[in-house]
């Protein structure tokens, strides 16, 4: 059980509190998790205000690793779900902290896997959520919606590790999920062969890619999906090319 809370990668964009960092790292050792990940914290994670929060959990402050980017981080694991409170265009299909923890279950098993939480006055911007493949959202009060962001990572983590440890058999079937670099890269060529046919505006082509990303997101593509994925980018660009040799022809 143990050997899979350790998959879970705990991901704080840009903290600027050292006091959070220090009780994000209490929380996870209350829940049995260990790998700490920071990108460009904007406070030093090692000072006496992180470790007085931390208390004996400064043994993850002492291993938390930094990143420049959240790219960078995720760059490991195969499944990230990111934390937001705000809703609009491209922030929709949410899932609750309980189910979020449930879908964690079978990939955890699998390779590595990440929670990803926003900073403390802005959260995570559309870029950054669209780095992973499912959202997080905390049902709050409308009076007062935001929440500490050291209590949102326990709670999540607390609805993680309850889901693990009422989980009684294996999920997932030794299916692997592809890495998010291996996603990156299949969503820049798919960026580049639909932008070439035509299929996306060149003056916003992001629009549709946010719905596709969201597509592929719950689908939860493995290496295989992927590189067939790509091959069908591959056919799309070739047919683009013949498409415009012909009617070079015919000009001619």
């Amino acid at each position: 059980m143990s050997s899979r809370l350790e998959n879970i990668s705990i991901i704080l964009v840009e903290p600027q509190g050292p006091l959070n960092i220090g009780s994000v790292c209490r929380a996870m050792m209350n829940f049995g998790f260990s790998d700490l990940r920071l990108v460009n914290p904007e406070t030093g994670h090692l000072c006496d205000d992180a470790r007085r929060m931390a208390l004996k959990a400064s043994v993850i402050l002492d291993r938390t690793r930094i990143f420049p980017s959240l790219e960078d981080a995720l760059s490991d694991c195969h499944l990230a779900l990111a934390t937001t409170r705000r809703f609009g265009r491209y922030r929709r299909d949410f899932l609750h902290p309980d189910q979020a923890g449930k879908q964690l279950v079978p990939w955890a098993e699998e390779g590595r896997v990440a929670l990803v939480f926003g900073r403390e006055d802005k959260g995570l911007r559309t870029a950054e959520l669209d780095l992973c493949q499912r959202l997080i959202t905390i049902p709050t009060s409308r009076e007062f919606p935001s929440m500490n962001l050291a209590q949102a990572v326990a709670l999540c983590l607390y609805e993680t590790s309850k889901a693990f440890f009422e989980e009684r058999k294996q999920v997932g079937g030794g299916r692997s999920l592809a890495s998010g670099g291996l996603l990156e890269e299949m969503y820049g060529h798919m960026k580049n062969a639909l932008l070439d046919c035509g299929f996306l505006n060149f003056q916003n082509p992001d629009h549709i890619m946010h719905a596709f990303r969201r597509i592929f997101g719950r689908a939860g593509l493995d290496p295989r999906e992927v590189r067939i994925l790509r091959g069908l980018w591959r056919r799309v660009e070739w047919l683009e090319k013949e498409r415009s040799r012909l009617a070079g022809k015919k000009g001619d």
